[in-house]
């Protein structure tokens, strides 16, 4: 079956599975980023991204592509929560990228493994090591120096940030839970999490006031081929950046998806200098940077060498249910 080929991946099958994870995940940064500059409406886009999620997999189970199952209530229900969580995260990191310069939106989002720590031990998963504990404050400590050296700083654009670190964290914990306990493939919680996203996202767009002005803009702007380019890509894209996501936390856990998105970042920070603008260098600003960088790369080192030191029998996360 399709999920237990996913619950036992092979060596192989887990590093394509991170490694296409962080490609699109960095590129659908600089994606985002130009077409909001162009389309400001980020509900609307995430709501269009969404949509088009759904239909390609039900189009898919339907002409024989997948064997992912239809809509079922009670696994609709578990993944709720899911749907709920990765929406906000999305959301507000769509709206911060309206204010926020890619490196330091990358910056902040490398805080996510700090809350992934502080969820596992609010769980009862232990105190984490000197050297984790180490290169998180390092990475916290590199913002702040950045922040302050950020010329473009918007206020609503880094709390918006840190609030889609959160929502981020609760949706990977939620989503390694269900791949390893619920035994539902990538594919299955990708659809499910569209699906159950649309209802949400349309009261939202219409509650907000985007709707029908994002409509219009929409229809306005179908004229430009440019736009019409960066927007299809965008769709293809979010549906490309789901599945791997998804993908990479069943297969491997919610620990490697977040320790996948800080190294990714690394060449993110870099690009993000040159690439869309916007960027006033500032060396409290690199300096900020290349300390949370830094302690970004140490992170990864850190659960490495933890991971390898310990017996397979003892390992914490998802790893352990698949053995």
């Amino acid at each position: 079956m399709e999920n237990r080929s996913e619950a036992e991946a092979s060596p192989y099958k887990s590093l394509v599975a991170a490694v296409s994870y962080g490609i699109a995940s960095m590129a659908m940064v600089f994606i985002n980023k130009d077409i909001l500059m162009q389309y400001g409406h980020s509900m609307t886009l995430l709501t269009l991204q969404q949509l088009a999620t759904a239909l390609l997999i039900h189009v898919g189970r339907q002409m024989g592509y997948t064997r992912a199952k239809g809509v079922d209530m009670q696994t609709a229900k578990i993944l709720l929560p899911v749907s709920l969580f990765y929406n906000a995260n999305v959301a507000f990191a769509l709206a911060s990228l309206k204010g926020v310069n890619i490196p330091m939106y990358i910056a902040i989002k490398r805080l996510t493994p700090l809350a992934v720590l502080i969820a596992g031990f609010s769980s009862g998963k232990g105190k984490p090591t000197t050297q984790v504990t180490l290169s998180v404050l390092l990475i916290a400590a590199g913002v702040i120096i950045a922040a302050l050296g950020d010329f473009s700083f918007d206020l609503l654009g880094y709390g918006m940030a840190l609030t889609s670190v959160f929502f981020q964290t609760m949706y990977l914990v939620l989503v390694e839970r269900s791949g390893a306990e619920d035994g539902l493939s990538s594919i299955e919680i990708m659809f499910y999490n569209s699906f159950l996203s649309l209802p949400f996202l349309i009261f939202l767009i219409i509650t907000t006031g985007e709707f029908p002005n994002s409509l219009a803009l929409l229809f306005a702007k179908s004229n430009s081929f440019s736009f019409l380019v960066i927007l299809v890509i965008s769709l293809v894209m979010g549906i490309v950046l789901n599945f791997t996501m998804f993908l990479c936390t069943i297969v491997n856990s919610a620990l490697t998806t977040t320790i996948v998105g800080v190294l990714k970042g690394v060449g993110s920070t870099t690009l993000g200098f040159v690439i869309l603008g916007g960027v006033e260098v500032h060396a409290l600003n690199v300096t900020g940077l290349v300390i949370n960088t830094a302690g970004g790369v140490w992170y990864s080192y850190a659960k490495y060498q933890q991971k390898m030191s310990k017996p397979p029998k003892q390992v914490l996360d998802v790893e352990a249910h698949r053995k």
